[in-house]
């Protein structure tokens, strides 16, 4: 299931369906909030999926999972372990972590530059784990996730612990998941493609290691949120996630709206 290109257009015969997303990249006002949380473990494709669905729909995109990369990224440049958690909390405070919203995807900043292709480096991929378990730093960026939501009411955000822990009163909650082995392969061929060796065997291990570190966690484990949609990505193609995750989301909003109109009705008579 490997993420298209960002110039990638929807397959032939899909609308793309505007839900009213802001021109200047800002938080969208006079409309409805909408929040569709999107969980699940390491390799299942949420960052690519959630931003083409957040395309797809007119809606912003938060990419949480680079906001724990970012910080895991700033213990590397210290010199830092998890076991450093003050130190750590206070060069993350002072890296002014933000997110540039005139960017797609919008681009994380830290201490004035732009991060993302550096987070998604091997260091800092085989440290973002225990790094993303500290509980103050955890804290600290569910309080940042909510702030962001305030200020962009619609929102399609990935991570771990959206739907169970940040946003428990989402709108739409989505976990995807897939089986180890195709989660290890696909890791391996975004490797290769981005030019970057891959040892099929060891990303495997990661992947089982990364699973059972995130789910062990005492502040936000992974976990399925209550009332998620549970949607196994093993043999679909990245389109029919999207596809599918849309569904999902333009039926809630359909019922959501006949709800509306009922309640009206009912006031009229």
């Amino acid at each position: 299931m490997s993420p298209p290109s960002p110039q990638t257009q929807p397959p032939a015969g899909r609308m793309v369906v505007s839900l009213g997303r802001p021109a200047d990249g800002g938080a969208a006002t006079g409309t409805t909030s909408l929040i569709v949380t999107i969980d699940g473990p390491a390799g299942t494709g949420k960052s690519s999926v959630a931003r083409a669905l957040a395309r797809r729909l007119g809606l912003d995109f938060l990419d949480t999972g680079a906001m724990y990369r970012a910080a895991a990224l700033i213990a590397l440049e210290r010199g830092l372990t998890p076991a450093d958690e003050e130190p750590l909390l206070e060069a993350v405070s002072q890296a002014q972590l933000h997110f540039d919203w005139t960017t797609d995807p919008p681009a994380l900043i830290s201490q004035g530059a732009s991060v993302m292709d550096r987070i998604r480096h091997p260091d800092v991929t085989a440290i973002v784990s225990p790094i993303s378990g500290i509980a103050q730093l955890r804290r600290l960026m569910v309080r940042k996730q909510r702030a962001i939501a305030a200020r962009h009411p619609r929102l399609v955000t990935e991570g771990r612990d959206q739907g169970s822990e940040v946003f428990p009163d989402a709108d739409v909650k989505i976990y995807l998941y897939a089986d180890a082995t195709v989660r290890a392969a696909r890791r391996a061929e975004q490797l290769r493609a981005a030019g970057q060796p891959a040892d099929l065997a060891r990303l495997m291990a990661d992947i089982v290691e990364r699973d059972r570190s995130d789910a062990a966690r005492h502040d936000g484990p992974l976990t399925c949120p209550e009332g998620a949609h549970r949607v196994d990505t093993s043999g679909m193609t990245f389109h029919q996630v999207v596809d599918t995750l849309e569904g999902l989301v333009l039926a809630h909003l359909g019922a959501r709206s006949k709800k509306k109109a009922d309640r009206a009705m009912a006031g009229h008579a």
